[in-house]
């Protein structure tokens, strides 16, 4: 099996490559901060990340890019997207033509609208798009820590190229599907985090489960609209990386963005809510981002319009949700446009199933 290098040791890359060291894999864990890795090294504890997590003594940990990148087959990039360029910047003397790289990243960079696949090939320029892939899907990283069984997506340009970082990283207890849909794959990944916002501010606001089974329920239809207008595949947003992973990220108490709709919700300021945050909410530069994507193509997303109003607008919370659910009446539709039955048919010749997930 290839040597697998996790870049970013934080909640996700510190569980991610402590259950692959436990299943036999030679792996090695970059952490950004020395003092971070020397830490680590010392106690095989992350001193503030999974603190009940033991590091295997096969997991190798450094701070040094050289020496992270150059043990390495296949370099995967679990980075927050707001150090994302900095690291691509590091390892872009360190590239080579036999390496693979998987990004793990989820959001999106509200400056370039980059997915992080992009700001990696583009800051990695001597990367061809065969080596880029990408690992995403409903990964809690504390379950991972608690050896629960978890399963992902893995997507690249080619079936093969994706097929062999399935199997990369497949274990007994990660399953991986493999997927060829790379754009579709990273907006779900990306987008879920706005939506995630929405229900923690819901939850808090105490409207209880049906509104938030309505903001996964249209939120899903937005995070379609958007994928499909960059690109991705309808039917990805039925998989692992759409509507799985935006369940997950939803009712998940560990998720950073959903935790400041909560705080929100309680009538906290953003600006303490940052202070209080315990990592990156990839949730607020993306939904800046995905605002000005919606402008962009003229995507009707009214749930995700309303995050990026209340964050950067100050939009009152109450008000928001309010707004939300009382839009003008209108016909429930799911289908793609190019697979809408005309009404007068409908009744006798039933839709064709407009989604299909044998790709993962």
């Amino acid at each position: 099996m290839p040597a697998i290098t996790l870049f970013g040791a934080g909640r996700w890359g510190t569980a991610l490559s402590t259950h692959l060291a436990a299943s036999g894999r030679d792996v090695t864990l970059w952490a950004r901060r020395s003092e971070v890795a020397a830490e680590m090294q010392r106690t095989r504890q992350h001193p503030t990340r999974l603190s009940d997590l033991r590091l295997p003594d096969a997991l190798t940990i450094t701070s040094d890019v050289e020496t992270a990148a150059s043990a390495a087959d296949v370099w995967a990039i679990a980075t927050p997207v707001p150090f994302l360029w900095e690291v691509a910047e590091q390892l872009q003397p360190h590239v080579r033509d036999d390496v693979s790289v998987v990004s793990l990243s989820k959001g999106l960079d509200p400056n370039t609208l980059h997915r992080p696949s992009q700001m990696l090939g583009e800051v990695c320029d001597a990367l061809s798009s065969e080596q880029i892939g990408v690992l995403h899907g409903p990964g809690d990283a504390q379950e991972v820590a608690e050896k629960r069984p978890t399963t992902v997506v893995a997507a690249a340009a080619s079936s093969e190229k994706a097929q062999t970082l399935r199997d990369t990283f497949m274990t007994s207890r990660l399953r991986v599907y493999s997927n060829t849909d790379v754009v579709g794959v990273e907006v779900g990944g990306a987008t879920k985090n706005v939506l995630a916002i929405a229900t923690g501010l819901s939850d808090a606001a105490g409207y209880g489960d049906n509104v938030r089974a309505a903001l996964i329920t249209r939120g899903l239809g937005e995070i379609r609209r958007v994928g499909r207008a960059l690109g991705g595949q309808t039917e990805t947003f039925s998989g692992l990386s759409g509507v799985g992973d935006l369940i997950a990220t939803c009712t998940t108490p560990n998720n950073p963005s959903r935790f400041v709709g909560q705080r929100l919700g309680t009538g906290t300021s953003l600006d303490r809510v940052r202070e209080e945050l315990d990592g990156v909410a990839e949730g607020i530069p993306t939904a800046r981002a995905v605002h000005e994507m919606a402008t962009e193509h003229h995507l009707e997303v009214p749930i995700m319009t309303a995050v990026y109003e209340l964050l950067f607008e100050n939009r009152d919370p109450e008000a928001m949700i309010q707004e939300v659910i009382t839009r003008p009446n209108k016909r429930e539709t799911w289908l793609p446009e190019t697979l809408q039955v005309p009404a007068s048919k409908s009744s006798s010749s039933p839709p064709h199933a407009s989604e299909n997930a044998s790709t993962e």
